[in-house]
């Protein structure tokens, strides 16, 4: 086969994808419009922008960028909690968000910092994911039932949707039901565009059976107008507000966007560029600011549909896009008459792949980190989206800073008379006798080195040694607090008549303790391994 042939057919795949994936993406940009709590176009104008930009600057060949349940969900519960139900004032925040987000998301990839997504673990991505899916589908349920419950907590909503029982809508809740029922069946078939049919079904079935009079609403006008792109009239103090909340939609896009691309790029043997990837959500969520749409991303289902459709390339997000322009073009005045139940159906279909008991299991079965992963779906549906997801991230950085705190200290000894330092508690290690040999398993910093100092002088304490091996293997660089207390630690030992070797350093540790210990005959550096200190001492 020919390169021209090889051309030909990833052309065609792109096309099919593209096809497939616009039939998805036009409807799931209109209902996530709905869970933001902005009109419909929010949505489609973010599809655009994202689906653009990213193709031309974005690395992953599969990833579609756009509108998200999770970002939007985050989006309308900022907006609704500074601005209350002022829909003019919702908009300006909004718009003011997502550029927020996008040179937040710039600045950080100006700055490297690829591994931002890190700073939210996996159990509380999966957590907060399992209960932000918990909480959209249970406020897609008015649509289905024509209520119109409006608390704030999830468990009030629920009992506020439970109490208006008597006032459901049975022709929406079967309309919707059909209308998922259709997509779970269509879902087998990736490269039909299932969502498309089930709306285009949808439409027809409320015309033909008269459903409008029976109270079934529909979308409504969807005004894609461009205006000149412009930034929204806020005050100092709103944008300092949405400043700070950028941080954490960032947090969330690209742990959600990157936890896609990655797991597209591992099955698929492709490289990653997380930094250049921050710079393609950050100017695609700039453009999608300033036409006044929705935070873009990288959502899991849709990259995970468009691979699974036969995508090749990047150009499949452009010919869903510009398959979408023409289904707008085309088709706007019946696309506003969607009704509010089958778009309900199309985001309880999309979000439905997170509300599995799955998620779960690994973290019980290896007994780690359970409390965090079941935290953070409580706190989501407890809190509220925006609460839940501040409450995750700070669950997430509370852990890591709980480990890094704690005084976990091996002591080694050699193996079998060899050259080999391991943990005492392996068969065959013996201590050096009049030598304790210490080594801290996390990095020493500002924040854990007082307690790991404390905890080794208990340990001299106990075993009087006329020597000590502190093994600084696993710290990289030292803080001015740590250095402080390095030498002061060292001195007391001096004082006491024990010599002390710091072994293992890293040539950044090494320069600076050289630095700090100077003057200092008790103690010795080594840049050498655990056995060369301890051949020095004998």
């Amino acid at each position: 086969m020919t390169a021209a042939d090889d051309t030909r057919r990833g052309v065609a795949a792109d096309l099919v994808a593209g096809v497939s994936m616009a039939g998805l993406l036009l409807p799931e940009a209109v209902a996530y419009s709905g869970i933001a709590g902005l009109p419909p176009q929010a949505g489609v104008l973010a599809l655009f922008a994202g689906l653009l930009v990213y193709g031309f600057i974005g690395r992953s060949r599969f990833a579609i960028v756009s509108a998200t349940s999770s970002s939007a969900a985050v989006l309308g519960a900022a907006t609704l909690s500074l601005a209350g139900h002022d829909a003019a004032l919702r908009a300006a925040l909004a718009a003011g968000l997502v550029l927020a987000t996008g040179l937040a998301f710039l600045a950080a990839g100006a700055a490297r910092l690829g591994s931002i997504c890190s700073f939210i673990s996996k159990p509380v991505l999966r957590g907060f994911s399992f209960g932000l899916a918990l909480v959209i589908i249970l406020k897609q349920l008015p649509n289905l039932t024509s209520t119109h419950p409006d608390a704030g907590t999830a468990p009030a909503f629920a009992w506020q949707l439970l109490a208006a029982l008597p006032q459901w809508n049975w022709s929406a809740m079967a309309l919707g039901l059909a209308s998922l029922v259709a997509l779970k069946l269509l879902a087998r078939l990736p490269k039909l565009p299932g969502a498309l049919l089930v709306i285009a079904a949808g439409i027809g079935a409320a015309q033909a059976l008269g459903l409008g009079a029976r109270g079934v609403a529909v979308v409504g006008r969807i005004d894609l107008a461009l205006s000149a792109p412009s930034l929204p009239a806020l005050s100092q103090g709103q944008w300092i507000s949405l400043a700070e909340l950028s941080l954490a939609l960032v947090l969330l896009v690209f742990a959600e966007s990157y936890g896609a691309i990655r797991t597209m790029a591992f099955k698929h043997g492709d490289a990653v560029d997380p930094n250049r990837d921050l710079f393609a959500f950050g100017v695609s969520n700039l453009l999608s600011g300033l036409i006044h749409g929705l935070p873009v991303g990288a959502g899991f289902s849709a990259t995970a549909a468009n691979e699974a459709a036969g995508a090749t390339s990047r150009k499949s997000a452009w010919i869903a896009g510009l398959v979408v322009l023409a289904l707008v073009l085309a088709c706007l005045p019946w696309i506003e008459l969607t009704p509010q139940p089958v778009l309900a159906a199309v985001v309880i279909h999309a979000v439905s792949h997170t509300l599995s008991l799955s998620a779960f299991r690994p973290y019980f079965a290896w007994r780690r980190d359970r409390f965090v992963v079941v935290a953070a779906a409580v706190a989501v549906v407890a809190l509220g989206v925006l609460n839940g997801l501040l409450a995750g991230i700070a669950i997430s950085l509370a852990m890591t800073l709980r480990g890094l705190s704690e005084p976990r200290i091996s002591q080694l000894g050699r193996k079998g008379g060899g050259h080999d330092y391991l943990n005492l508690a392996h068969d065959g290690v013996v201590a050096v006798p009049g030598v304790l040999i210490l080594r801290p398993e996390a990095p020493l910093f500002f924040a854990n080195v007082e307690r790991m100092l404390a905890e080794m002088r208990h340990r001299i304490a106990e075993n009087a040694p006329r020597a000590f091996v502190l093994s600084l293997e696993e710290t990289p660089d030292l803080d001015g607090t740590t250095i402080e207390a390095l030498a002061a630690f060292t001195a007391e030992q001096g004082a006491a008549g024990r010599i002390t070797v710091l072994a293992r350093l890293k040539d950044p540790v090494l320069e600076l303790l050289q630095r700090a210990m100077a003057g200092q005959a008790s103690t010795r550096l080594e840049a050498g391994s655990v056995d060369d200190a301890v051949s020095s001492l004998v």
